[in-house]
């Protein structure tokens, strides 16, 4: 089959925007791919498809599914075709991003200060003391700078209107923006002429843009502020993301066996001997960073970190109690966070969300069960989620059950038709549907959004989860003038 008639065969979902076609044909920013498509035969296509398979596996990239107590190691599916954006419309999701986390911010500051937020009853004081996030311990320590979230990757979905919505904040320890790397340089190799005429934004730069963020965030005033990759170790499921940071930043990556605390500063071993460390980026989840001061049974943090951290003779990245602050049920709060902090409205706005505990709220989602979609505030990862669209009268019964003793643990909102793609699937184009993950960097200078991020695909035919442990895949992302 040639390109043309590939091209002439690909469906649109009805009821969905896609990213591609519209009512009226090819949308600019697609025009110049679809003619390089065009030129091509399938057997071209499949080949690519194939080269792209042969690297990510001789780079080794891989991610973890975790499955009845068991680490199943797969390659990352990735789709050779790319998701384009308009550089129009990223300039304004880029605003959105920075007035969102400048709220964000704030509101952490606010919340583990004076709780200004919650005395002026613009947050309910019983969600803040019942979000199992709010790490009481860190009440009152100021992070060097003021600042909280030094990286965030915010979820971002494309509705039937063609508006973009905030679906996810994750402000603790995002993952995926290897792979955003990783996609961009498989596609150099894929498309190399079409990369440069279509004069993409580059993404490759991140890892300096990091260094530099993380070394800007150092107190201690030296020429060479020592910076380190915290990682659990090689069976977390973004190992491969870790050392590839390290590697790329040029920073040690080490475990909590190989750091110390002493009169509370943080030391590396060293063949050399002890090496003060400044800044830590760490990969650890706060339970397990300080076994003295959270989990006893950790062996994967540094005993007496939090004393160091607490003194501000190190600096964490992200800082710690920030899963408050991306807590599901306060995510519906954070347009009223903007409103609040930066007498703003909020340039992208959220997904409608009804909390749980509330009564009025509890009736209408199971009334109108079937177009819901019902998630735990504690779950990521697509995992502890009820697609009303989907599920048998029991399931929802079971989860009705769960819902009415936890009300506080669970959130519902509308199944958002997510946007569609062309993926090239079985030697042909198919539409499925994706999200964007764009990563941020917020430092001493400002906040630094790499233009483009992740794009995850639901792979599987209608799937509306997108996540790798979910079945899931990735495409480059392109910001072109399109």
């Amino acid at each position: 089959m040639t390109g043309e008639a590939l091209l002439q065969h690909y469906r649109t979902m009805p009821g969905f925007w896609d990213e591609m076609l519209s009512e009226t044909g090819i949308r600019s920013e697609y025009r110049q791919v679809a003619a390089t498509l065009q030129q091509l035969r399938t057997d071209d296509l499949l080949q690519k498809d194939r080269l792209a398979a042969d690297l990510f596996m001789n780079q080794g990239i891989t991610f973890t599914v975790y499955s009845e107590d068991k680490g199943i190691e797969r390659i990352f599916p990735f789709d050779i075709i790319p998701r384009i954006i308009r550089a129009a419309e990223w300039e304004h999701i880029e605003k959105g991003i920075r007035q969102r986390l400048q709220a964000l911010n704030l509101f952490l500051k606010d919340i583990y200060g004076n709780q200004q937020i919650i005395k002026d009853g613009i947050i309910p004081a019983e969600l803040i003391a019942s979000c199992p996030q709010y790490t009481r311990e860190v009440h009152g320590i100021r992070p060097a700078h003021d600042i909280h979230v030094h990286i965030a990757g915010i979820d971002l979905i494309r509705g039937a209107d063609g508006v973009f919505y905030v679906l996810e904040d994750n402000l603790r320890t995002p993952s995926g923006v290897s792979y955003m790397l990783e996609n961009r340089e498989v596609t150099k190799r894929l498309f190399p002429e079409l990369l440069s005429g279509n004069k993409v934004q580059m993404v490759g730069n991140y890892p300096l843009m990091l260094h530099q963020n993380l070394v800007s965030l150092a107190t201690r005033q030296i020429a060479q502020p020592v910076v380190v990759l915290l990682t659990p170790g090689i069976f977390n499921s973004a190992y491969y993301e870790h050392t590839f940071l390290a590697r790329t930043m040029g920073i040690p990556l080490v475990e909590g066996r190989d750091l110390m605390v002493d009169n509370h500063k943080v030391y590396m071993k060293t063949t050399q001997g002890l090496q003060q460390v400044d800044v830590i980026y760490r990969r650890i989840d706060d339970e397990y960073l300080d076994p003295l001061v959270f989990r006893a049974d950790s062996a994967l943090g540094v005993s007496g970190l939090m004393s160091a951290y607490r003194k501000g003779n190190v600096v964490l990245v992200n800082a710690v109690g920030n899963g408050v602050a991306d807590d599901k049920a306060i995510y519906a709060h954070v347009p009223d966070m903007i409103k609040y902090y930066l007498n703003e409205a909020p340039l992208i706005p959220n997904v409608p969300t009804y909390q749980m505990s509330d009564p009025d709220a509890f009736s209408h989602v199971f009334a109108n069960i079937g177009s819901m979609v019902i998630k735990k505030t504690d779950q990521s990862g697509g995992y502890g989620m009820l697609m009303g669209n989907k599920a048998e009268e029991r399931d929802i019964e079971v989860y009705r059950q769960q819902v009415a003793e936890d009300p506080r643990n669970f959130i519902a909102q509308p199944i958002i038709t997510l946007s569609t793609v062309p993926c090239f699937l079985d030697g042909k184009l198919q539409s499925r549907h994706v999200d964007l993950r764009p990563f941020a960097l917020c430092g001493p200078d400002g906040i630094s959004i790499v233009p483009g991020g992740l794009t995850r695909v639901a792979l599987r035919e209608g799937s509306l989860v997108v996540n790798s442990s979910q079945g899931g895949g990735s495409k480059d992302t392109w910001i072109v003038d399109g």
